[in-house]
């Protein structure tokens, strides 16, 4: 139960709690339909280094296993869609996103790709997932975590639903950690991103709150202790890109 006055971050902003999910997807109905195309800018294409080592260590089966990914805030599909490809026919993806033009954005992604058989789109909430305990094989989010105003029910949700001995991923933003780089990180994410952001989709102030929120995000080692009070087991974290993002994992054991 929220407080009267309680207030959380949006970017470098103070915002009152319940107002920031509206706030947040504001900033996805905004840039729905370039999310990819920025993706590929503000990232240089490393976006999808990162989110094949997510694949790689998520190793779906790849025979004809059954094998259930939820995948949240995942709207426009590209980890499930990965998953999928890296996956045997058993597969079966979930999207759930809060956002509409997201969804609708991965839906016809996904009819494009001729998955529309294996993924499907479902409207929710990370914080108050629609689905039965223990229904998933496995959980990921991708860069979508920050954005949720009340990390710790996602985290508890995320446990909720998986079954016993399956893991749950997080690829986030993180914390540079190697002298020079985090100096020339900040210049292109506050100067040269909102830029980009302004030029391909009209939308500065977008891009502003979204590497203000990257700022904001727990370090490392703070996340991992929210995952094991969320009930997670052999937390741990791998840094890429000089730590740009790091990819978290978990198990429910």
């Amino acid at each position: 139960m929220n407080q009267p006055g309680e207030t959380t971050h949006f970017g470098f902003r103070d915002v009152p709690l319940n107002d920031k999910q509206t706030m947040v997807n504001d900033v996805f109905h905004s840039v729905a339909s370039r999310y990819d195309l920025m993706n590929d800018l503000m990232s240089g294409g490393m976006h999808r280094l990162w989110k094949d080592v997510m694949i790689t260590t998520l190793n779906p089966p790849r025979d004809d296993a059954p094998f259930r990914l939820l995948d949240v805030a995942g709207g426009t599909g590209d980890i499930s869609f990965r998953a999928a490809k890296a996956s045997g026919a058993g597969f079966q993806a979930t999207v759930c996103d809060i956002n509409t033009d997201m969804l609708e954005v991965g839906r016809q992604r996904a009819v494009q790709r001729h998955l529309d058989g294996q993924v499907d789109f479902v409207e929710g909430n990370a914080e108050a997932l629609q689905f039965p305990d223990r229904s998933y094989d496995a959980y990921t989010i991708a860069f979508g975590i920050r954005n949720v105003p009340r990390i710790d029910l996602a985290l508890k949700e995320a446990y909720r639903v998986l079954k016993p001995g399956s893991r749950f991923l997080c690829l986030e933003f993180s914390s540079v950690d190697v002298p020079g780089l985090n100096k020339i990180y900040d210049l292109f994410s506050f100067k040269v991103i909102p830029e980009i952001g302004r030029v391909v989709t009209g939308d500065a102030e977008s891009y502003q709150y979204l590497v203000e929120s990257i700022r904001k995000f727990p370090k490392p080692y703070d996340f991992a202790e929210m995952m094991r009070d969320a009930g997670f087991a052999r937390v741990n974290w791998q840094m890429m890109s000089g730590g740009i993002v790091a990819l978290h994992s978990g198990w429910r054991l």
